[in-house]
């Protein structure tokens, strides 16, 4: 698959196994990753990849995966501390300079350019999580323009592959992130939506995903596909089960 944008989503659950799968899936795969992670450090993401027998940090030495730290990148802007003097941040927009997220675009495009000697197959630009800028400080709408940017240039342009993870709950009183939430369902090839199961904890259960192929993306008179499944994570897998067919449960 090439070109595609795929939406990851979580509501009452922690959807990140969701990421740290596509993450070993497309390093393994031979893909050039660009990894904007914003949630955790890189020593975190590192441990799970290890598990998953993926070493990122190889990966970064021979430049397979190019790695934004956007906590590190976050003290270093606040403190006046800048990575590669001369050369602006990727979160340039908290310093208050400018709100637009034009930085962290070009970025993106740079890291994920080919250059000479470069044998990686497609490009992949994988964001962990999309709501962190929210929260950050950055306007939807400068979220979403992002977003429609690295589109145009990693889906359409560079023929790679762009996997967003964002977290929604439909309860919540954040009109911001429900709006972009909304909006990136609304262009996404593929939904991947974990919940929290509605009858709350469970020892062998650990949530459902709904999978949801938007077929109707490409032609308006086709009806969405969507099947949903259960989940147990492990600790170097994940295993799905139709709903009410654990294991547990037989």
């Amino acid at each position: 698959m090439e070109g595609k944008f795929t939406l990851l989503r979580d509501t009452r659950t922690d959807g990140s196994f969701l990421v740290h799968h596509f993450l070993s899936f497309y390093l393994r795969a031979g893909c050039k990753v660009c990894f904007v992670a914003l949630l955790q450090s890189f020593s975190h993401y590192s441990i799970v990849a290890q598990k998953l027998g993926v070493s990122l940090a190889a990966a970064k030495e021979r430049g397979q995966l190019v790695f934004l730290e956007g906590l590190k990148s976050c003290l270093d802007l606040l403190f006046g501390e800048e990575e590669q003097p001369g050369q602006p941040s990727p979160l340039q927009f908290l310093s208050g300079s400018s709100c637009d997220l034009r930085a962290l675009f070009e970025f993106v495009r740079v890291s994920l350019s080919a250059t000479a000697g470069d044998s990686w197959k497609g490009p992949v630009l994988l964001v962990d999580d999309l709501s962190v800028l929210l929260s950050l400080g950055a306007a939807p709408v400068a979220v979403l323009d992002f977003i429609h940017y690295c589109r145009v240039c990693v889906c359409c342009q560079l023929k790679g592959n762009i996997v967003v993870l964002v977290h929604s709950n439909e309860d919540s009183e954040d009109e911001e992130n429900e709006l972009v939430v909304n909006s990136l369902c609304h262009h996404s090839d593929l939904i991947l939506w974990a919940q929290g199961l509605a009858t709350g904890f469970c020892k062998d259960v650990h949530g459902q995903i709904k999978i949801i192929k938007r077929l109707s993306l490409r032609q308006a008179a086709e009806q969405d596909l969507v099947q949903i499944y259960q989940y147990k994570i492990q600790d170097r897998n994940v295993t799905f089960f139709a709903p009410g067919l654990s294991a547990a449960v037989l």
